[in-house]
């Protein structure tokens, strides 16, 4: 079975999703609406679950697991992507923050368990089994 990512990997994707939501949520609103406006930080958590939920289901990771090479598999041992319902699941317990701060010693969070998923490095997943 192949190694979860570490916690600093998976940090760094959510500070690129952080950052890419937040700038979706500016360009929606505008600079001075995005200040002004004290419900901008749940726009910003929205657009994260959705965003991190879609492109987990599509392509295996949020915007920021892509970019930083990440992917979200299957904790079954297959390697497939989550469906979208279990993504979207995964996603909105992440916006909880407490159930990815509990985890087990394989490194998967309360988030990862209920949505029977690991995060790992892409580059594990080319690796063949040896």
């Amino acid at each position: 079975m192949i190694d979860t990512a570490s916690w600093a990997h998976r940090f760094g994707a959510l500070i690129v999703d952080w950052v890419a939501c937040t700038l979706i949520v500016m360009l929606v609103l505008g600079p001075g609406g995005w200040s002004d406006d004290p419900y901008a930080g749940f726009y910003t958590t929205g657009v994260f679950v959705v965003e991190s939920a879609f492109f987990t289901a599509a392509m295996g990771g949020s915007f920021g697991k892509l970019v930083t090479r990440l992917r979200v598999v299957r904790s079954d041992g297959s390697n497939r992507p989550l469906e979208l319902i279990p993504a979207l699941g995964r996603s909105l317990l992440i916006a909880l923050v407490i159930p990815p701060l509990v985890f087990r010693p394989d490194g998967r969070g309360l988030h990862d368990m209920a949505a029977r998923s690991r995060t790992v490095r892409l580059k594990d997943l080319r690796t063949p089994a040896g």
